[in-house]
């Protein structure tokens, strides 16, 4: 028999983040800008990071109807001091971070037998580590005042599956994945969530010519859906991981690219 009493309270407003408090890393990069004003729209306050400040002034610029609810911190997540001291700023000024969008990123396309050290050290430390860094930082700190949150890892399809010339950045997305599960399992006590978005290959400025070229449009007929996403389309699966609808939802990959791993990359 149902019961009229026994409602769901994540279905009133189910995709609203009021009183949220989120942390996007990488902010000013066209993904981060995306998902920054994703979870404005939704609610909530939102802390921009990234290295350069210049870079996150120009992004609440283009947001003005949202200036009040965007605090800018400067941080290299590469940089262990640096995120220690990015989020005492944030512990100090604002808040916590109960939401927590790991963004930050950088790539290479070069030959595995092209790379430096260097090449390596700096995709690696930028995807995976400093992932790292400053999710452990978050759960630290969320830990401490019993407060629980929910960790986004973004990831990507070459997480899963392999193209050419990206050795060291398909590696640091693997990585990601298996620290989203890692993480998931030891922070579960403490009310904190660590999930992963993967998305397929999303058009955005630095590959629009690639993608109208004919190897750009050869590689989207491989696609099923026969498209590349757009940054949209990546908000409704944001917005499930940061809200409560995913409460019961630890240690899960949403890999949202178009049927893409279903075919060749």
């Amino acid at each position: 028999m149902n019961n009229s009493n026994n409602t769901n309270p994540h279905c009133t407003n189910p995709l609203r983040l009021d009183g949220k408090t989120a942390l996007v890393t990488g902010a000013a990069g066209g993904l981060g800008h995306s998902f920054t004003r994703c979870l404005l729209e939704a609610g909530a306050t939102v802390i921009v990071s990234g290295r350069r400040r210049e870079s996150l002034e120009s992004l609440r610029a283009d947001l003005p109807q949202y200036a009040d609810q965007i605090h800018i911190v400067v941080m290299d997540v590469t940089d262990e001091l640096s995120v220690t001291e990015a989020f005492n700023t944030m512990t100090d000024d604002i808040a916590v971070p109960d939401v927590v969008v790991s963004n930050a990123g950088v790539a290479t396309s070069r030959k595995a037998l092209d790379l430096t050290g260097a090449d390596w050290d700096r995709v690696v430390d930028t995807n995976l580590k400093g992932c790292w860094l400053v999710c452990n930082e978050a759960a630290r700190r969320l830990s401490a005042i019993n407060q629980g949150g929910s960790i986004i890892m973004i990831s990507s399809i070459l997480g899963h599956r392999v193209a050419g010339n990206v050795a060291p950045y398909a590696a640091a997305k693997a990585g990601v994945e298996q620290l989203t599960r890692a993480l998931a399992l030891e922070w579960a006590r403490f009310g904190i969530r660590v999930n992963a978005l993967a998305p397929g290959y999303i058009e955005t400025d630095l590959n629009r010519d690639f993608f109208a070229s004919e190897p750009g449009q050869k590689m989207i007929r491989r696609i099923p859906q026969r498209r590349l996403g757009q940054a949209s389309d990546l908000s409704g699966p944001l917005l499930l991981l940061a809200s409560g609808l995913s409460d019961y939802m630890t240690g899960s990959t949403l890999v949202v690219d178009g049927g893409h791993l279903q075919s060749s990359l």
